[in-house]
């Protein structure tokens, strides 16, 4: 039998805003026996950590320049590799929001911009704070939301807790800006949009242009009956129930205009939400060539 170790895996990568469906979209793909998708994992974080600590470190500093960088780019891609070793599926997808902001990364331990493959969730910004908004509620009704200290009495109010989630440094405007990032570095060809409208209105579309996008044959999936089969522990980000998906993928109504009021809608940060709730879908110039 062939080593664990030197069974390449097809890696793919699945990031996107929060409250957009990735999970849901996860344990949908799961169905398929060739596809393995992680929960939120961690493995891009340790590959940075790696990376920037190799950087810094006196002994790789001090030997040859082509060969520390050669050598490093070794380590990365086994370490990816090494993570989906036991997996016994060929495709594996990395599900980490942050994806975005290292592309470059990734294609340096992939070989190449052509084999970088992200599937990108979104939702329309307002749905996305909304239902935020409903999970600190339902959280709060029992159990403390642990929040930073710093922010502890802006979120106190629906209209401070808006403005704390599209914090650049909080989950969804650092979500938002990794995603406006890559398309400004020219990644745009290495994403693929999926509109969590489109994949609980249109599933069977929505999932064959998946397949299309990365290369692999359709699989007849059941939209009836989904199998949560990736569990996170939602305390760790400080609310209740974030990954728990329904059984039946079915369209659901817009919330926002009913869970927020005129309080946080005549802000100006509501207003900048309302100009950018389906960035994905404004027309992008193409970047100027670099002479």
């Amino acid at each position: 039998m062939q080593d664990r170790l030197t069974m390449q895996k097809k890696i793919h990568f699945l990031a996107g805003l929060p409250r957009s469906g990735s999970t849901l979209l996860a344990n949908i793909l799961a169905q398929n026996p060739r596809v393995h998708v992680t929960p939120t994992s961690g493995i891009v974080d340790m590959l940075v950590q790696v990376r920037n600590a190799w950087d810094r470190n006196d002994g790789f500093r001090a030997a040859d320049r082509a060969a520390s960088d050669a050598a490093k780019e070794d380590v990365l891609r086994a370490m990816l590799q090494a993570y989906f070793a036991r997996v016994e599926r060929p495709v594996c997808i990395d599900k980490n929001r942050y994806w975005p902001e290292f592309l470059e990364m990734a294609a340096g331990i992939l070989g190449g911009t052509d084999r970088v493959k992200v599937i990108v969730s979104v939702r329309d910004l307002r749905e996305v704070l909304a239902s935020f908004e409903e999970v600190y509620r339902r959280t709060s009704a029992f159990s403390e939301v642990l929040t930073d200290p710093a922010v502890a009495l802006k979120f106190k109010t629906a209209q401070g807790r808006v403005e704390v989630f599209l914090d650049a440094a909080q989950v969804v405007g650092r979500s938002y800006t990794g995603i406006r990032d890559a398309l400004t570095r020219g990644w745009a060809p290495s994403l693929h949009f999926v509109d969590y409208e489109d994949l609980t209105r249109q599933p069977r579309a929505t999932l064959a242009g998946i397949y299309r996008f990365l290369g692999e044959d359709a699989h007849e999936h059941d939209f009836n009956h989904i199998e949560q089969v990736t569990f996170e522990d939602d305390l760790v980000h400080g609310f209740k129930d974030l990954h728990r998906i329904r059984e039946q993928v079915k369209p659901q109504q817009p919330k926002w205009n009913r869970v927020f009021d005129e309080s946080v809608f005549q802000s100006p940060t509501w207003k900048q939400v309302e100009s950018a709730a389906t960035f994905w879908k404004t027309p992008r110039k193409p970047k100027a060539a670099t002479p």
